[in-house]
């Protein structure tokens, strides 16, 4: 990361702290919900298969930057489908610098070539090992592969949920972050039980147990992008949510945090270390906040 993103960040997080900000700071925009896969722990993608027009995507980039918003993630469903005319996902990567956003990037199932050098991250999604992965996520892990190799970025975030199919192979996907071409870092979250995927839910104890082990891989130098000093909070699930800091809007309605805050009792059981990890910044914890400084400056 960029030292001037990185001070930008650091000044806009000390407002919020200093004066109790409820301002967001993350906002995620849902482009489509239309996506080329069936995904055994997804309960979100196809709903409607709309995509929506690049003026109002637009407009929600501006009126996010207004709120206050400054790292800006695109979602899918798969958000390499989204077109509007001549208009792309990378038209929109570049329309959020122009704006003024810090950082910006794209979250994707990695089964599209990735040409995106503007975006400071991709989080590709891979879940597992070719087995485990692709008994998840269909055949593809084959083609999520040779699509990072052939990339011209070098700015990939591989992007595990972890859940009772996959929980072996932590240690097997830090090794293709640490081994595969252009791939910068590695990042892990837990599945979160939306309803129908509640069997792939890790309990309390599997989860301190991943933590445990995820923690040892930092210690042994692989290149992971979540926050150690967040994992008692993240395991045990002992932090303040939702996180008023984050918000996502798709076809012009904005939630809080995520659009499982609609869902009850979802929000307890969330799994995603994203969320955790700036709930504990913006709430002033600062082992997390130097921990963030130090871990985004070393892989973003």
């Amino acid at each position: 990361m960029r030292i001037k993103s990185v001070m930008k960040l650091l000044a806009r997080g000390i407002s919020t702290l200093i004066f109790k900000s409820p301002k967001p700071v993350v906002g995620s925009i849902i482009l489509t919900d239309r996506c080329n896969l069936s995904c055994r722990h997804c309960a979100v993608s196809n709903l409607t298969s709309i995509i929506y027009p690049h003026s109002q995507i637009t407009s929600e980039m501006h009126q996010m930057y207004r709120e206050g918003v400054r790292i800006l993630l695109f979602y899918g469903g798969e958000p390499f489908m989204w077109n509007d005319g001549k208009s792309t996902l990378r038209d929109l990567v570049i329309e959020a610098r122009q704006i003024g956003y810090i950082l910006v990037s794209v979250v994707t199932n990695g089964t599209f070539e990735m040409h995106l050098p503007e975006a400071d991250l991709l989080l590709v999604s891979l879940d597992g090992a070719r087995d485990n992965h692709n008994m998840i996520r269909g055949n593809t892990y084959d083609t999520i592969i040779r699509n990072i190799e052939n990339s011209d970025s070098d700015n990939i975030c591989l992007y595990m949920a972890v859940n009772q199919i996959n929980k072996a192979d932590i240690e097997a996907v830090c090794e293709i972050a640490e081994h595969t071409k252009h791939v910068r870092s590695v990042s892990f979250n837990f599945h979160t039980p939306y309803p129908g995927t509640e069997y792939l839910q890790l309990s309390r104890e599997e989860r301190k147990s991943c933590c445990g082990r995820i923690s040892g891989l930092i210690s042994k130098g692989y290149p992971i992008l979540n926050l150690r000093s967040a994992f008692p909070y993240i395991s045990d699930n002992t932090l303040k949510t939702p996180c008023r800091q984050c918000v996502i809007m798709e076809n012009n309605k904005q939630w809080v945090c995520g659009r499982c805050v609609e869902i009850e009792g979802l929000c307890e059981q969330c799994g995603y270390f994203f969320a955790a990890e700036f709930s504990l910044i913006f709430s002033g914890n600062i082992k997390v906040i130097y921990d963030f400084v130090k871990t985004y400056r070393k892989f973003i």
